[in-house]
């Protein structure tokens, strides 16, 4: 099956989708029949056979797709891209040249998947390609200069201020000031679910534990109940584990070593990742979360057991429209992506269209 589906991606071009020397990189026509499903189940298996002449013609069709048009829903591809730039430092400039010219609009997934991409020497690429992306200066110093973070340095959650903060600040406020509301851009994952999407597009492209170990940080989440954020991105690491653990034997072996290991909050929900991936019982992982949400529904948070909690959340929950697995789930290994609908709603109305 492996070779049908490179025997196709093969045909995604006219001309071969080779690597070029820097400057002399040339972009084959894009068949306009390419199906981004090819491309996504050969992602999904890249791991087990890693196949690094055919990345460029796999991106350009993420490109001629406009997978990147809404960039919440492309973690998984961004994270694809930076694991084949890290997996052969070598060759990581010929790798990056090779996706050019890029479309204007999707100049930023270079940047950041140069970021991400965990290269010893990754400033140095940036440094390199920032004049073939002078419309993406301000994002390439963020990143230069550190106020930007890389995959690895992005924390789990914000870091909330402590009790004589909050004193010191409420002292210093003028109480009549108007507080101007500022937008938030200050990455976590507790508040953005693509990077969920964007660790296992790194664990496709590279097979490395790394991101494995980021993800398994997550999984006390799924027993929350102090945000719907951290309870659904928790839930989702933790169904997203048993399920590709399911089809990963290494995986599931991966896992079950590292119960010896992992702290009281963590080894509770490997060990229910575990049994789910070994059993073969991933409603039962769908049903749990299901009821944990709808208990949060009804009581609200730890924090605050106020039925207005719920309701407060609206747009700033995280939907499950296209988390890790439902990204590749269609073609690949048959869970279910559904794009759009309401935030607030994403985790009831993706199990419940499972049971």
């Amino acid at each position: 099956m492996r070779y049908v589906v490179l025997a196709i991606l093969a045909s995604l071009v006219i001309q071969p989708a080779t690597i070029q020397p820097a400057g002399a990189a040339v972009t084959p026509e894009i068949d306009p029949r390419a199906s981004l499903a090819v491309v996504q189940q050969w992602i999904y298996n890249y791991r087990t056979k890693p196949d690094y002449a055919h990345v460029p013609a796999a991106v350009r069709v993420l490109f001629h797709s406009q997978t990147f048009k809404e960039p919440e829903n492309a973690g998984i591809y961004l994270g694809f891209i930076a694991g084949a730039i890290g997996s052969n430092p070598a060759k990581a400039e010929q790798l990056v040249n090779s996706f050019f010219p890029v479309p204007p609009e999707d100049e930023w997934v270079i940047v950041r998947a140069i970021a991400y991409s965990g290269l010893p020497d990754w400033r140095n690429l940036m440094r390199k390609m920032a004049p073939r992306l002078p419309a993406r200066r301000v994002m390439i110093e963020g990143y230069l200069n550190g106020t930007q973070p890389t995959l690895l340095e992005i924390p789990l959650e914000e870091t909330k201020p402590g009790m004589l903060e909050k004193l010191r600040g409420t002292l210093t406020r003028n109480p009549f000031a108007k507080e101007e509301r500022k937008i938030d851009t200050t990455l976590s994952f507790a508040s953005n679910q693509d990077l969920l999407d964007t660790l296992w597009g790194y664990y496709f492209a590279t097979g490395s534990h790394v991101p494995i170990q980021r993800i398994m940080q997550l999984l006390p989440w799924s027993k929350s109940r102090d945000t719907v954020d951290k309870l659904t991105i928790g839930s989702m690491a933790r169904y997203t584990l048993a399920s590709y653990a399911v089809r990963d034997g290494e995986l599931r072996d991966y896992l079950r070593s590292e119960l010896a290991r992992q702290s009281d909050p963590i080894k509770a929900p490997l060990t229910e990742v575990v049994q789910a991936a070994d059993t073969v019982q991933l409603g039962a992982v769908r049903r749990d979360a299901l009821a944990a949400v709808e208990e949060l529904k009804t009581k609200g948070s730890d924090a605050r057991r106020n039925l207005d909690f719920w309701g407060q959340l609206g747009v700033g929950a995280v939907a499950l429209g296209c988390v890790s697995a439902a990204a590749l789930g269609q073609v690949a290994i048959g869970i279910p992506c559904v794009i759009g609908g309401s935030a607030s709603q994403g985790l009831l109305s993706f199990w419940e269209k499972q049971q």
